[in-house]
């Protein structure tokens, strides 16, 4: 045996862990299943439902559990990992990501699913329990001001700078996001940041208006439309 097969050999064997069985393996995978589980209800609590998706939530799961096979059979030799993780590359997720809070969601459940897989159970507990107190602490917190879109619809432009001086009552921040004027109507989209009590007031003034058709304000995220 040469000096090369011998370092091989070092190498292979000092990288392969043989001290996992069965049962350590079926206690993380079952470990894995009930945090997966448990991120599946903190997801449908924080979600609402106009963009809750169960499909999304039950990936969830499985990604929690796969990931810790994927971790423990890294774990088990050196030569399967290297075939996994060139297997891994090419796949390709092409799915879009509708909210910010779904792309934390997926990276918890992998997060987890790699502790779990490692072997720190404890960890993976820990990681729960805290991102859980900060995402619902933070989730709780009332926004100031919620980003709207405002659409005016008038009989002429003549009115524009009576809706302009309005709108500057309650958000001096405001922007037109588009203005189209035709010979009897005149469309207005203008973006404002303004608190939900007080979307009322401003909607009634534009109403107010003579040349004013109709006023209607829609929230980005949809959830809430006037």
């Amino acid at each position: 045996m040469s000096i090369q097969d011998v370092i091989k050999k070092s190498f292979l064997q000092g990288f392969q862990n043989t001290d996992m069985t069965m049962q350590t393996v079926a206690l993380l995978l079952v470990a894995a299943g009930i945090l997966g589980i448990y991120l599946f209800f903190v997801y449908r609590f924080m979600t609402t439902d106009s963009f809750y998706s169960k499909n999304f939530n039950v990936s969830l799961i499985l990604m929690c559990v796969i990931t810790t096979a994927i971790i423990v059979t890294i774990q088990s030799s050196v030569v399967v990992s290297l075939g996994m993780v060139g297997a891994l590359s090419i796949v390709r997720f092409r799915t879009a990501v509708k909210d910010p809070l779904d792309l934390i969601f997926m990276f918890w459940s992998i997060s987890v699913g790699i502790i779990c897989g490692a072997g720190m159970l404890s960890l993976a507990v820990m990681l729960t329990v805290g991102a859980t107190i900060l995402v619902l602490v933070f989730h709780k917190l009332p926004e100031a001001r919620k980003s709207l879109l405002l659409v005016i619809n008038a009989n002429s432009g003549e009115c524009s700078e009576a809706i302009f001086q309005t709108v500057g009552k309650y958000d001096k921040n405001y922007k037109v996001k588009s203005r189209s004027l035709q010979t009897d109507s005149a469309d207005f989209v203008m973006e404002i940041r303004q608190k939900e009590h007080d979307c009322d007031s401003l909607l009634k003034e534009l109403n107010e208006i003579k040349e004013v058709v109709s006023v209607s304000m829609v929230a980005h995220r949809g959830d809430a439309v006037y």
